[in-house]
């Protein structure tokens, strides 16, 4: 296991398995434009690392992220345009970083995640949140509005549930979440981890390079139209097909035996 401790984030590489916590439990893992380009370091840094095959997004404490850090809004407030520009724009980024990484993600919502948090959390693949947790897309109770996450948790939830909540500000329990379809599983939280640690398991029973096609699959073909999206996913399976993966999976398959890229061996610090 490897673990490296920024300022206000701790990346943890344990096997094929890499951890990133949001680390400033003091302000609910509140974030500034520290945390956002750490995060952005972290994700670039599993996405090069061959080793990492999932990565699990949380916060340390009690909270998940209660969104934008107020000492940061104090300096906001006094930024040009220009100025607040670049800042969304890095945001933007981050989260888009997020919602393409060629490897699942899967969110550990431990707690409160408000505002900005719910795009941390709504790039990720796959959500399990803990059922004490509470969400709330407050901007417009002070004059902002969910801007950059809106992509993402819209994705989610729909247009008429993004309608309502976008504009109403309303706090909402886990079990609402779950209804509207932005978390995929609540959980007691006790539980937390090994819903966490099941659904990383069943992800690395799948081919990395297949999952990796797939993220992009779901990425693409929703802006495509029929024409487009028959040659592009024909072309994608018969690639597939003749890789060395494919030809590894469907072999397996055949002969009633584990693929190769199941072996899960738990890899000490490098």
């Amino acid at each position: 296991m490897s673990e490296t401790i920024f300022q206000t984030i701790i990346y943890k590489r344990d096997g094929q398995i890499a951890t990133i916590n949001l680390n400033r439990p003091d302000v609910h893992n509140a974030f500034n434009s520290e945390m956002i380009r750490e995060l952005s370091d972290a994700f670039k840094a599993a996405a090069k690392d061959d080793a990492v095959r999932v990565v699990v997004l949380s916060g340390m404490g009690k909270s998940f992220c209660a969104g934008a850090d107020l000492n940061w809004m104090r300096e906001v407030i006094r930024f040009s345009f220009q100025k607040n520009l670049e800042e969304s724009l890095d945001l933007a980024e981050l989260d888009y970083s997020i919602y393409t990484l060629p490897k699942p993600t899967i969110a550990r919502v431990n707690g409160s995640t408000i505002g900005g948090g719910n795009g941390f959390m709504s790039a990720c693949d796959i959500i399990v949140a803990s059922e004490d947790a509470i969400f709330g897309l407050s901007e417009v109770k002070i004059g902002l509005v969910p801007a950059a996450i809106s992509p993402y948790v819209m994705r989610r939830i729909g247009e008429s549930k993004a309608r309502y909540y976008f504009l109403t500000g309303e706090r909402f329990g886990a079990g609402r979440a779950r209804e509207i379809g932005l978390v995929d599983w609540v959980v007691p939280a006790d539980k937390l981890d090994a819903k966490v640690a099941e659904i990383a398991g069943i992800l690395l029973s799948s081919g990395p390079a297949a999952m990796a096609k797939c993220k992009e699959l779901l990425q693409r073909v929703p802006g495509m139209s029929f024409e487009e999206a028959k040659r592009y996913t024909s072309q994608m399976i018969a690639e597939l097909r003749v890789s060395e993966e494919g030809q590894e999976g469907m072999a397996a398959f055949l002969e009633k035996r584990k693929p190769k890229w199941t072996k899960y061996i738990a890899e000490s610090d490098k």
